[in-house]
């Protein structure tokens, strides 16, 4: 009973807890995820190009940092696959102590009588050791298909982190011109922000002084709120540009950074035909790639159900030792073969095959309804390339209009209240038009970035790690090579 209590009372003690972090563990965690976040990656020390965007992008972005680790974690596991297949060459030691000898005694068959008295031929301590090898054939073939299948899934890891990319170029493409018109509009909105509220302070005061119908003061005061509510919404919308472009890069929210974008606006086009867009997209796709490994996988699957169903043949070869005193032979080498077989599982043979043919069919016929959709993903990513180009020099004619009318309206200024509200009106307009002209621009590029994706085309060809220039100068060089496709359909404007 004292025992009971006692075991009661130790396990009552080693009982496990809910023990949630303290504020100082939860302070200390924040601050080192944060430090990590942002270690090992070069500062940014001037005017950041489109190029340098994306390179920091393919070099520092935390979703695509994840897709490598997972990649790499995949081929730990190829590695772990791969010692699976070799023998077993185990070692183990023993140590037995008894309070009494394993005494024991024989009884006849055919008689109760006792045949041999109480006796014993185990030292009540006795040493043990083992030293052997073993090698389990059907083991190995198992383990062989299993490292195989493991071997496509990092392929496979290989094709998402490449989609991952593709996609993130895509996002910076459109990020990045939206912060560069962000950026040229930054310096514009305050002046005209301030020269409306300079209007309506006049205004106001000539109100009070009865110089103007009150009708007619109260709608030009109305129309000078609505262009600053324009004004300030647009400067809302402008601060959300630079800290998604910053997100992509893994650039600190908060960071004081400028663009260097190219001077004027290269339309980019892709004068690839049709047919050989759809062979390429075809060939390149991570999707059709992946479905194509995972097709393997599932033959490869195959035959390792099939493999289970042969008899399983064990080769055993070792060395033993055993300090009991009443061997002869402490000593001994032992060899041996022994064969298992699950005979009914050859029953099921039938089932395994039918199952497994029917999951090669719905693989075949998922990769081809993906085909399918890839075919059409180019079709539309080429007319909305298309289309963007047109809205793009609509936005664009609609720009040097709006700027004519600015500057008309500026020398025709006369100085009265009229005629500030309608300078400030045709400038606001004319920022309006050009802030939509980069915007477009952006969505331009965006549907560029998305064709090429569209293609399966790597924005960076085939480098893996580097530095962040060996990054950027392998995007620039990628970039000239598919813009050569573009040459005889493009048009460059200034």
């Amino acid at each position: 009973m004292i025992a009971l209590s006692v075991t009661a009372l130790w396990l009552s003690g080693c009982a496990i807890h809910p023990a949630p972090f303290t504020d100082a563990e939860r302070t200390q965690a924040a601050h080192a995820d944060h430090t990590a976040m942002f270690t090992d990656q070069p500062p940014i020390t001037g005017p950041v190009t489109l190029d340098e965007a994306m390179a920091r992008a393919i070099r520092y972005n935390l979703d695509h940092r994840v897709k490598m680790m997972e990649e790499a974690l995949g081929q730990a596991q190829l590695n772990i696959d791969n010692f699976a297949m070799l023998p077993q060459l185990t070692t183990s030691a023993g140590y037995t102590a008894r309070s009494v000898p394993l005494a024991s005694s024989s009884q006849s068959l055919f008689s109760s009588a006792q045949t041999v008295p109480q006796s014993y031929s185990t030292d009540k301590v006795e040493h043990t050791a083992d030293f052997a090898f073993s090698w389990n054939l059907l083991d190995f073939g198992v383990s062989y298909f299993e490292a195989k299948e493991q071997a496509d899934r990092v392929l496979v890891l290989e094709q998402r982190r490449r989609k991952v990319v593709q996609l993130m170029m895509q996002q910076v493409r459109e990020a990045y011109w939206e912060a560069a018109g962000a950026q040229r509009m930054h310096d514009r909105i305050g002046p005209l922000l301030d020269q409306a509220k300079k209007a309506l302070e006049d205004s106001r005061q000539s109100q009070q002084e009865g110089l103007r119908s009150p009708l007619d003061t109260l709608n030009y005061q109305h129309a000078l709120l609505d262009i600053m509510r324009q004004l300030e919404q647009v400067r809302d919308q402008l601060e959300e540009a630079k800290p998604r472009l910053a997100s992509l890069m893994n650039v600190a929210p908060g960071s004081d950074f400028t663009l260097a974008p190219p001077q004027g606006f290269d339309v980019p086009a892709f004068g690839m035909p049709i047919e050989q867009m759809e062979e390429t997209a075809l060939e390149r796709r991570p999707e059709l790639i992946e479905a194509r490994y995972n097709e393997r996988i599932g033959v490869n699957e195959t035959h390792k159900a099939m493999a289970k169903l042969l008899p399983g043949i064990e080769l055993q070869l070792g060395t033993h030792y055993d300090s009991n005193s009443f061997f002869y032979y402490h000593w001994w080498q032992a060899a041996g073969l022994n064969v298992s077989w699950n005979l009914l599982n050859v029953l099921n043979a039938k089932n395994i095959r039918g199952m497994a043919n029917a999951q090669l069919d719905v693989a075949h016929a998922q990769r081809l309804a993906l085909s399918m959709a890839v075919l059409t993903q180019v079709h539309v990513a080429q007319a909305e390339l298309s289309a963007r180009q047109r809205q793009f020099d609509l936005f664009k004619q609609m720009n040097d209009v709006d700027q004519q009318i600015l500057q008309h309206t500026h020398n025709a200024t006369v100085a009265n209240a009229q005629g500030k509200l309608e300078e400030i009106r045709a400038a606001t307009s004319a920022m309006m038009s050009e802030l939509r002209m980069y915007q477009s621009y952006g969505e331009l590029e965006s549907a560029y970035g998305q064709l090429l994706a569209s293609l399966g085309l790597d924005p960076a060809g085939q480098v893996q790690g580097g530095d962040l220039a060996a990054v950027e100068q392998s995007i620039a060089m990628e970039e000239k090579r598919w813009a050569a496709f573009g040459q005889a359909g493009g048009v460059k404007t200034q």
